[in-house]
């Protein structure tokens, strides 16, 4: 099992490089076709404001806009070419609201899509739909890089939050090209009294010898919350370890075309520090 295809989201925004930056590198490892994608908003105004844009002012905008992303697929390009790795760019036009289907349309066909973390002092509302869609209307991985930038890729120390659900599950073996390359893999448990139905007796031990059995030898650790949300607790943890990356698994539901997410995952999505694997 290993990662041969993979997809990342650039947009020409300061994050773009810091997680093309990551994308190369992982390709670079896995000897992975590495696909750049950018989605490009057709200029539109909702008939419901009752404002009329002439057809030349929108041609106009859209021309614009081309050129902006022609100017930075260049730098993509150049990015890689300065690595060493060959890489196919694609760029596709859609409405603003389709964002998020036109992403997951794509993402289907990879082993992994790189995203990015939404910065919050960009108000970047494109990259928080970009990046739940990534992992909620795939069916695929996907890997979560901080606005920062990612740390040491592949990652030599990884947290695996777990909780026993089929979406920690899917998550724990879709990263195990990555587990088996680690130095060091801990299982955290979070609150493990609460978990008794989806963890057995000894929470985190049936993992753990799963993981021995692809030659993967990890540690298990149990933490309490004490009143912190669990997230916040993953994120603690992580840190203290001196973790590269946390694998787990998300959740959530569409509800209105909006997507609720459950409150760890938000808060991973919202304050993560280092590269976050999610799957569902």
């Amino acid at each position: 099992m290993t990662f041969k295809n993979l997809l990342v989201y650039v947009d020409g925004k300061p994050g773009s490089t810091k997680r093309l930056d990551a994308a190369i590198t992982l390709a670079t490892a896995f000897d992975a076709h590495l696909t750049a994608l950018t989605l490009l908003a057709e200029p539109h105004v909702p008939p419901a404001l009752g404002v009329h844009i002439p057809a030349d002012v929108l041609s106009s905008q859209r021309e614009a806009a081309e050129k902006r992303a022609d100017a930075y697929m260049q730098k993509v390009r150049q990015q890689a070419d300065q690595a060493g790795l060959a890489i196919e760019l694609r760029r596709e036009w859609v409405m603003l609201d389709d964002f998020a289907a036109a992403f997951a349309r794509q993402a289907r066909h990879v082993d992994l899509t790189i995203v990015g973390q939404a910065d919050p002092d960009e108000g970047d509302i494109d990259a928080e739909l970009i990046a739940e869609a990534a992992f909620m209307q795939t069916g695929r991985p996907t890997l979560l890089i901080p606005y920062v930038g990612a740390g040491t890729l592949p990652p030599k120390r990884i947290v695996i939050a777990w909780d026993g659900s089929r979406e920690s599950a899917r998550a724990v073996g879709d990263a195990m090209p990555l587990l088996v390359g680690a130095d060091s893999v801990t299982v955290l448990v979070v609150d493990p009294d609460s978990l008794k139905g989806h963890v057995g007796d000894q929470p985190g031990a049936d993992l753990a010898t799963h993981l021995a059995r692809h030659d993967v030898k990890a540690e298990v650790v149990s933490a309490t919350s004490g009143g912190l949300g669990v997230g916040d607790v993953i994120i603690g943890q992580a840190t203290d370890a001196g973790a590269d990356m946390v694998v787990m698994g998300g959740y959530g539901h569409s509800r209105l075309r909006e997507l609720v997410l459950g409150g760890a995952t938000q808060s991973i999505l919202d304050h993560m520090p280092i590269p976050v694997f999610l799957a569902h």
